[in-house]
């Protein structure tokens, strides 16, 4: 027969142990060897997403906003046309240079402080290996490709309204709601593109673009109806 030491000596060894809040949050941070896990940083895209969203609106805008407010007061088609192909080049050219300029600059600053890093490392303040030095070069940012994305872009964003309008050629108000209808179809695509690649709700960028649309095109439309009332038929 078991004594009463032994009993509770062989009690105490079938308790079940309790791990302590350490050894489960260890167990939990521990990770097999090998298995590497992927992390997307999407802010990462806000920078191209960014250009390329901007030019592709700027030229659906621009451009048939400048439509929409020369038909106000010419209504023929071919004056419609040419003031959007005119709208279209000289608005491709603008971006491009503005993005060049605005890249170029960016390039120059960080070439700059990878310069001083470099002097800094030869003096032995800092110690920057050429590896780093090379992967670091390899990250900045294109000013040509920047130039060239923006200007095909804007280009991409300008052929809508173009599009819609040339193949309504009698009917000027017909073909105002086509444009109108095709402008805002692409704008509400192009706020939620923007929003499914920065991984953000669809509804709120789509509907902000759209109502910022309409609102450029119905300014553009009655000042320019507005001024041309007001000059009277000799301007």
């Amino acid at each position: 027969m078991a004594t009463p030491t032994e009993s509770q000596s062989s009690l105490r060894a079938s308790k079940p142990t309790i791990p302590k809040v350490d050894d489960i949050e260890q167990q939990q941070t521990t990770e097999p060897a090998g298995l590497e896990i992927e992390v997307i940083d999407y802010s990462s895209r806000a920078q191209w997403l960014r250009a390329t969203i901007l030019g592709a609106n700027d030229g659906l805008l621009s451009t048939a906003s400048l439509m929409v407010g020369v038909g106000a007061i010419q209504k023929d088609l071919k004056t419609i046309m040419l003031a959007g192909i005119a709208g279209l080049v000289a608005g491709a050219c603008s971006m491009a240079i503005g993005e060049f300029v605005s890249v170029y600059s960016q390039y120059d600053i960080e070439m700059a402080q990878i310069k001083r890093d470099v002097t800094r490392g030869t003096t032995g303040d800092v110690i920057i290996s050429a590896s780093e030095i090379e992967k670091r070069k390899r990250k900045l940012p294109s000013p040509f490709k920047a130039a060239t994305a923006s200007a095909v872009a804007f280009a991409l964003g300008a052929f809508v309204p173009l599009l819609a309008a040339a193949f309504i050629k009698e009917d000027y108000y017909v073909r105002l709601g086509v444009v109108v209808a095709a402008v805002s179809l692409a704008l509400i695509g192009f706020g939620g593109v923007s929003a499914v690649l920065g991984r953000a709700r669809v509804v709120k960028p789509s509907l902000r673009v759209l109502v910022g649309g309409w609102l450029a095109m119905g300014v553009t439309f009655s000042l320019t109806k507005l001024v041309n009332d007001l000059a009277g038929p000799g301007i």
